[in-house]
């Protein structure tokens, strides 16, 4: 892992529960408190575990050992391989941008931002569907729909910002797909 990533997480989350970050998605504007990680990675699949699991242990300091944390986890693993795989092409030249904002009453918000082309979203098929069943791929977008409460696709699908309720809240605000 770089660096930078690991510097980024090197920091007391104590400490940055009173810092207050601008965050990409004011449309999602919520009124507690809030601390912001932005993190740039490689485009390498080898790095989406290790910057996951950092990444779920500083989300679980906001939101305690809620039990949908592991949704938050399967959306962002989900998201972070389509960025390096089907946007940036696993070019080691491409960057995954990360932003990650955290209220202190529980609410998650990220954006994962590759740079690629894009992709239409809303023609992906359906996964559930019996003619893709047996399919090696396409079950990312369906998933991180799934598991998160707010889903939105910008930038031609190379922009995706997902958000997850408090955990109180979590299961009423999520839309069936």
């Amino acid at each position: 892992m770089s660096e930078e990533i690991k510097a980024e997480f090197q920091l007391d989350a104590e400490d940055m529960t009173s810092a207050r970050v601008a965050s990409p998605l004011s449309h999602w504007s919520h009124s507690a408190p809030f601390v912001g990680l932005r993190n740039i990675l490689p485009s390498d699949v080898d790095i989406i575990s290790p910057f996951t699991d950092q990444l779920m242990r500083f989300i679980s300091r906001f939101r305690g050992a809620d039990g949908n944390n592991f949704e938050i986890d399967i959306a962002l693993r989900e998201a972070l391989v389509n960025a390096i795989v089907h946007g940036n092409h696993n070019d080691p030249r491409k960057r995954v941008y990360v932003n990650c904002r955290c209220t202190t009453d529980g609410q998650v918000s990220i954006t994962v931002e590759d740079e690629g082309n894009g992709f239409g979203h809303e023609i992906v098929p359906d996964p559930t569907s019996p003619d893709n069943r047996q399919r090696t791929h396409g079950r990312g977008i369906y998933l991180i729909r799934t598991l998160m409460d707010e889903v939105d696709f910008e930038q031609g699908g190379s922009v995706v910002h997902m958000r997850k309720s408090a955990a109180a809240s979590s299961e009423t605000a999520r839309k069936p797909q």
